[in-house]
């Protein structure tokens, strides 16, 4: 047993047993803990998914947030600029009033609010005694914060919301909230005073604008931290996977190594045992070869000493070596069988390892059921929900039976009375149908009778004739004595006709049949193959559709960052530009019909100056022309291209707002490195241009292009 062992390559078989012992232990041990990582790890990709939804929630909050706060910004910023334009030393840039009351205290001062306060000549505002505060009940004066200068004006004005016509005092004014004046001469005025209602307007939202902003701010800054704080989160989740899954897959390899460890230790414990067994078989019989031998040697000897002379002595001799070298061929194919038996256990290993590889194999396709599952439930969940919507339909559909019962008792009663006639005409004419039926019927029934007959009788004729085929040929003599030939008596004539018609039964059950598929198991085993290769390539191209939906959902992430990105620049420029186009007013860019941003269409609202907030195609054909400018050079300052063709944009515009166009357009081309191509026919545009490009007719029927270089005659005119 030492000696095979030694030959084996093995150990003691104690020893052996000890180390697979050892090995099994491991292999618990470390599938518990590739376990425990494969749970952490998808503890920790469920918590990055949750985070990455709270991500992705926060992108949205902190966008949405951020346009707020942009567009507070962008608005403050061009009343700003507005109202620093017309700032100065008149009595409307040092008054304050309360919202809602502009039109009034522009209707009550008219063109006098551009009066300076002060100063010794011009149009300007003093202090008076003539009048108090308070002399009339519900002044303006209320309502307004102004100089002392302007109070003697301000308390003889009323604001009231509706003017009756009630009687005012000598001096003093009524006027109303949307603008209304009337004096107490009899003079009226319908909002005389829009100019200056619209800077009031604007100075109140100006200083609420200023209020709103930091209160905008400071929940920008609080998106932000949120999303600060969520990225940080998915960092530390990511982290986490990153760290545990070198763990995870050292610990598969050193599980993968133990159970290598286990096999060889199992097959060897296997193989010392056999080369034990083998062994011990190979002691028995030596030994009982040795006995044998020793037998036959001492037959030998005893038949050596008989001997007269040398010539027996050889002849045993070659015998024996006969035998010896018998002996000697048993060994040999002892050890080729040891050698086949090695073949075989190396087979049986990699057998089993192939074994260990599919049910890893099982194992992750157990994992893809439990994902299958998952979607199932959230399928079951939508159909609920499904469900639940149709819940209502049974009684509509019961309203809609009633009806429709309503309907069919009244068809009913129309049909029963054309049935009782149909009934009245049905019955003569069922009576003259009988006694024809019953005729024909009973020629029919003759006919039948008669073709049955006649086809039995050739039938019959046919089976006389091949019976008496038969008789011949397999007992050589006619039918009428075959019954004697054969040694049939009446009562086994009485079976023939069952027992002819069980064999025609079978006859034809055997035709049926068919002949037999040889190659029926053959093509068997081929179908099985393919349908193999199908369910494997199912499972690939189901893996391949996951891969890809994961593919989908990134890519759609970074659209709706991107695009969300783009909008805002788009919507910021769009705002600036539509208030420098209309000179006042506000517009911004709304994603609707649709919380996700990649679905959702785009809505414009403008609110140009002295008008409600609507969308584009409640404006005007020029508000209209206007919107769409400022919209086009809002997407040429996000993303420039090189050229731009703007066909017959002025032509709705009148000379103020075409003056406006061509100023922007102006900016445009500083800012810009755009190569703008104008097709117009107004005069202002193209006296604005760089160069004139037009075709003219000098001669009947010949054309011509015509290019002016404004710039370069300019140029040469002030040479000139």
């Amino acid at each position: 047993e030492r000696l095979a062992a030694e030959r084996l390559g093995l150990g003691d078989e104690a020893e052996m047993e000890q180390a697979r012992s050892e090995a099994a232990a491991d292999v618990e041990t470390l599938q518990a803990a590739l376990t425990g990582h494969a749970a952490a790890i998808e503890a920790a990709e469920s918590q990055r998914v949750t985070l990455i939804e709270q991500r992705d929630t926060a992108q949205n909050a902190l966008a949405a947030a951020r346009a707020d706060c942009a567009a507070l910004q962008s608005e403050h910023d061009a009343l700003a600029r507005v109202m620093a334009q017309t700032k100065g030393d008149k009595a409307i840039d040092r008054i304050t009033v309360k919202p809602g009351y502009e039109r009034a205290l522009a209707a009550a001062l008219g063109d006098d609010a551009n009066a300076v306060i002060g100063g010794n000549i011009g149009r300007r505002w003093t202090l008076s005694n003539t009048a108090k505060a308070g002399a009339l009940g519900g002044q303006l004066s209320q309502f307004v914060d102004a100089p002392p200068e302007l109070l003697a004006r301000l308390s003889m004005v009323t604001v009231v919301d509706h003017d009756d016509g009630a009687t005012i005092l000598p001096g003093a004014r009524v006027v109303t909230r949307d603008g209304k004046m009337r004096r107490w001469d009899g003079f009226c005025a319908d909002d005389d005073g829009a100019t200056i209602s619209e800077q009031l307007i604007r100075a109140n939202r100006l200083t609420e604008l200023q209020g709103q902003l930091p209160g905008a701010k400071a929940e920008v800054e609080t998106k932000d931290a949120t999303l600060q704080a969520v990225v940080a989160d998915i960092t530390t989740a990511q982290s986490d996977v990153a760290r545990i899954t070198p763990a995870r897959q050292a610990t598969e390899n050193e599980l993968r190594q133990k159970l290598r460890d286990v096999d060889r230790a199992e097959d060897a414990l296997s193989r010392l045992k056999s080369a034990t067994a083998a062994l011990e078989e190979r002691s028995v019989s030596a030994s009982q070869e040795l006995a044998l031998a020793t037998a036959d040697a001492a037959s030998a000897e005893t038949a050596k000493a008989a001997l007269p002379d040398s010539a027996q002595y050889n002849q045993l001799v070659s015998s024996l070596k006969t035998e010896g070298e018998a002996m000697r061929q048993m060994l040999m194919q002892s050890q080729a069988g040891l050698s086949d038996l090695d073949q075989r256990t190396g087979q049986s290993r990699e057998r089993r390892a192939v074994a260990m590889a599919e049910i890893r194999s099982w194992q992750e396709r157990a994992g893809e059921a439990e994902r299958r599952i998952a979607d199932m439930n959230t399928r079951n969940a939508e159909i609920a929900t499904e469900l639940a919507t149709l819940a209502e339909r049974p009684d509509a559909l019961t309203r809609d039976i009633a009806a429709a019962e309503t309907q069919r008792s009244g068809v009913a009663e129309r049909l029963a009375a054309l049935q009782l006639a149909e009934q009245t005409s049905d019955a003569t004419l069922k009576a003259l149908e009988a006694e024809l039926a019953i005729a024909a019927e009973a020629v029919s029934s003759a006919r039948e009778t008669r073709a049955g007959a006649e086809a039995r009788a050739e039938n019959q004729e046919l089976r006389r004739v091949e019976m008496g085929r038969v008789s011949g040929e397999r007992f050589e003599c006619p039918p009428p004595v075959l019954p004697e030939k054969l040694g049939f008596d009446e009562t086994d004539m009485a079976d023939t006709p069952t027992e002819s018609a069980r064999l025609d039964r079978l006859q034809s059950d055997r035709e049926r049949i068919g002949p037999v598929n040889l190659i029926a198991a053959d093509e068997l085993v081929t179908l099985e193959d393919e349908q193999a290769k199908g369910t494997q390539e199912s499972e690939e191209l189901a893996l391949a559709i996951n891969q890809l939906r994961g593919s989908i959902g990134s890519l759609n992430r970074e659209g709706r960052q991107r695009l969300l990105a783009a909008f805002e620049a788009v919507d910021q420029h769009f705002r600036r530009l539509f208030t420098t186009l209309f000179n006042g007013g506000q517009a911004h860019l709304a994603l609707v019909e649709s919380d996700d941003p990649l679905e959702a269409g785009l809505e414009i609202m403008a609110q140009p100056p002295g008008k409600k907030l609507s969308s584009l195609s409640l404006l005007s054909g020029g508000e209209q022309a206007l919107t769409a400018v400022a919209l086009i050079f809002a997407l040429f300052l996000t993303n420039p291209a090189p050229i731009c063709v703007l066909d017959e944009v002025d032509a709705p515009l009148d000379d103020a707002n075409i003056e406006r166009f061509c100023d922007l357009l102006d900016v445009m081309v500083k800012e810009t490195k755009t190569r703008y191509l104008i097709v117009t026919h107004n005069a202002v545009t193209m006296a604005r241009m760089h160069r004139l490009f037009g075709v003219t007719m000098i001669e009947q029927g010949i054309s011509r292009l015509v290019s002016v270089d404004l710039g370069g005659a300019e140029q040469l005119l002030a040479a000139e």
